[in-house]
């Protein structure tokens, strides 16, 4: 086992790209070197690292040479070119994009719920979805504990998922709204500030989009379970950083609001804010920049046998990407 390892971070100068450091610097990942890599716009850009200045290079064929582990956060166009480069040459890859998370011969791994994906040292892993990733997080030990035949979930998302354009859109927009002007949408199908958007990513021909297909789709993968019933419902909100869910579930026997709520509070990767009579709930607000999922509204459903519903907030840059691409990473690194 190597003590430490050549990094490479693509896509360095985005918005889950600069994450990614962020956190390799804070959770003090072994690293002999850092290689940061980015399109030719952003060529020669400083980053601190450790207080000490690495300067972006352009991504090419060529930078992969003594590199152990890469993290892809350049967009699925990227990722289908030079994942398979990278990992020709013997390159460990964490994708952060859609483009591997579907392919059967690819691990879809979050770390709390199927670390065994990664027994076998598979070149190419792939990291969920935001929204996928921490409604599995919370998923895993009620499924474990008592299973689960159907999933209903609500996200209600930030613009940041969406990219730094979208967070200067949102910016922007509430700025001139306030002032009386108006702000004509730009990264969205509508204005952002001060409403929400039942639309995140393209129509598909059975009425839902592409974002809800990655749900319910990343969700089985992860969970190992075609048969599970799963219905979701993406929208976008005015909110930086941090997706919120409303989950309803329906589990194969019966558990209790407060067993759940006892399961929780042991699992891995999630933290229980759950005291509604006092107003004790997670937020965006109160979640930003943390790193477990936080879960709350903790009840029986009332509507249907075995019912269940609870509340969550994750931050999408973090759980839902950066960091969960470092904990792959991290365990990669106890193996290879």
């Amino acid at each position: 086992m190597k003590k430490e390892f050549v990094i490479a971070v693509v896509g360095a100068t985005g918005v889950v790209g600069k994450e990614i450091i962020e956190i390799l610097e804070s959770r003090k990942f072994p690293i002999s070197k850092l290689v940061l890599l980015a399109s030719e716009r952003s060529a020669g850009t400083q980053v601190l690292f450790n207080k000490k200045p690495v300067s972006v290079e352009i991504l090419s064929e060529t930078s992969f040479e003594g590199v152990d582990i890469a993290l892809f956060s350049a967009g699925a166009s990227v990722s289908a070119k030079f994942v398979p480069i990278a990992a020709a040459q013997g390159v460990y890859c964490i994708d952060n994009t859609s483009h591997f998370r579907m392919d059967p011969k690819v691990p879809l791994v979050v770390p709390e719920v199927n670390p065994e994906q990664l027994r076998n040292k598979p070149k190419i892993i792939a990291n969920p979805n935001c929204s996928t990733a921490q409604l599995v997080v919370v998923l895993k030990p009620i499924y474990d504990a008592v299973g689960i035949r159907r999933v209903d979930v609500a996200t209600y998302q930030s613009v940041s998922g969406a990219g730094k354009e979208a967070i200067d859109e949102l910016e922007k927009q509430s700025r001139m709204n306030l002032s009386g002007n108006e702000y004509q949408p730009k990264k969205f199908t509508q204005p952002i500030a001060f409403n929400l958007i039942p639309h995140i990513d393209s129509f598909v021909d059975n009425g839902y989009t592409k974002e809800e297909m990655k749900v319910i789709n990343e969700t089985r993968k992860i969970l190992g379970d075609e048969g599970i019933a799963i219905h979701a419902t993406a929208v976008r909100v005015p909110v930086f950083v941090c997706h919120s869910e409303v989950v309803t579930l329906q589990t194969k026997q019966f558990i209790s609001a407060a067993d759940v709520r006892a399961l929780l509070e042991k699992a891995p990767g999630v933290t229980v804010v759950d005291n509604p009579k006092k107003a004790v709930y997670p937020t965006p607000r109160s979640v930003s920049g943390t790193d477990d999922v936080a879960v709350g509204r903790i009840r029986t459903d009332i509507s249907q046998e075995n019912g269940l519903s609870f509340w969550c907030v994750g931050d999408n840059l973090r759980k839902g990407a950066a960091l969960n691409a470092v904990q792959i990473a991290e365990h990669l690194a106890v193996i290879i």
